[in-house]
């Protein structure tokens, strides 16, 4: 069965070797046919064969066919050692700019114009027909490699331009960040390697690095898009232009990602650093999660996240003589004292925030006096008291 799969997909094999005598002579003729003709009828290529473009063609062609006579005569050889030239002018087509159109094309003009020489040649010394047959067969399958090597060599080139373009691109948004700030004429080069303009104003936003590459898609395309911190990490220009704020909320739907203070280069790093610790504080779920988060709009509840070890101290010390309160008891207490501190215990609005009677507010504030005592009265204890609750 494998004999069978590697002469259906090399049907070189199954020519004689004398076929690679017979068609050796031609080539000469062959490969300027095919140099004129893909110069004729594939309109990129319709210039001088000079330089290192020509260079490329020609070397391509004629590697081509020398390499196929001699699989003919040992097809235990192996393509390894040609393959780099078809590597190579895939490669080129896309530094070049161009898709792989045309140098697909200049392969279907190159195997029907070799067809058609070495088929009169076969004719010509008496070939067989089964052996004309083969070597049409051979000839296309050949081709067909060919090109497989050049689509893989495309796809190298791309993924190496899209490496380096992820390189430039972090490599620019470092310098904006570095403390000190770098030097000017450093970030311009870098910007124009990166393909970037420097923007007046640009607000970070960050997100999980495992969710940058969809959330990326969705952005302007004028953003700086890379990954620090090990967080995904966009740059965005002019984040209070018109109509800026709707596209950064449209991309950003349904994803987790939070948006630091806009402002000039000299504030990119702090805002930054913000925007991280809001990261940090959405996913552990001490900030909700409703629509874009900025992180401007969570500056106290960021600041407890933040210290949350010295916040759980002062609760423990300010909030221990409801300890000895059943579950419900130290709740309703707990709500209680939150809303007298931020009522400065007025007991109409915290009948209001309470949903109570204002005399059951009276009486709760009454009982919280008994518990709490001179905490309520001292706006160092109340600050804290608010810290503890909250």
């Amino acid at each position: 069965m494998q004999m069978t799969s590697s002469l259906n997909s090399e049907p070189w094999r199954q020519l004689p070797p004398t076929v690679a005598d017979l068609i050796e002579p031609e080539l000469a003729k062959v490969t300027k046919e095919i140099l004129a003709t893909i110069a004729r009828e594939v309109p990129e290529y319709a210039r001088p064969l000079e330089g290192k473009f020509g260079h490329g063609i020609r070397t391509g062609v004629g590697e081509a066919l020398s390499q196929f006579v001699a699989l003919i005569r040992d097809p235990d050889a192996g393509r390894e050692l040609g393959r780099e030239v078809y590597l190579a002018l895939g490669r080129g087509e896309l530094r070049q700019g161009r898709t792989l159109d045309s140098l697909q094309a200049a392969y279907r003009v190159g195997a029907r114009v070799a067809w058609r020489r070495l088929a009169l040649a076969g004719r010509q010394a008496k070939l067989d027909p089964e052996a004309l047959s083969l070597l049409a067969e051979a000839i296309f399958a050949y081709i067909d490699e060919l090109s497989a090597d050049s689509v893989e060599g495309y796809a190298q080139a791309q993924s190496e331009q899209e490496d380096l373009r992820r390189q430039r691109a972090r490599e620019l948004a470092l310098l904006l960040m570095r403390e000190p700030a770098a030097e000017p004429v450093g970030l311009r080069a870098a910007a124009r390697a990166a393909g970037w303009r420097i923007p007046r104003t640009l607000a970070p936003l960050v997100c999980p690095e495992s969710e940058l590459g969809r959330l990326a898609h969705r952005l302007p395309v004028d953003c700086l898009v890379t990954q620090i911190d090990e967080s995904g990490c966009v740059l965005l220009p002019d984040p209070d232009g018109p109509g800026r704020k709707a596209q950064i909320e449209r991309a950003v739907a349904g994803r987790t990602a939070v948006l630091g203070p806009s402002g000039e280069l000299t504030r990119l790093r702090d805002s930054w650093e913000l925007a991280k610790k809001a990261l940090r504080a959405l996913e552990a779920g001490a900030i909700p999660a409703d629509g874009l988060v900025r992180a401007e709009d969570h500056l106290a509840s960021l600041l407890l996240f933040e210290g949350a070890a010295l916040a759980a101290r002062i609760a423990a010390r300010r909030l221990a003589p409801l300890d000895s309160l059943t579950v419900k008891s130290r709740e309703r207490m707990q709500e209680t004292a939150l809303a007298y501190v931020r009522h400065r215990g007025n007991s109409v609005e915290m009948a209001v925030a309470l949903h109570v009677h204002p005399q059951t507010a009276r009486y709760r504030v009454a009982r919280l006096r008994e518990l709490l005592g001179d905490q309520l009265d001292d706006p160092d204890a109340r600050f804290e008291l608010e810290i503890a609750l909250r």
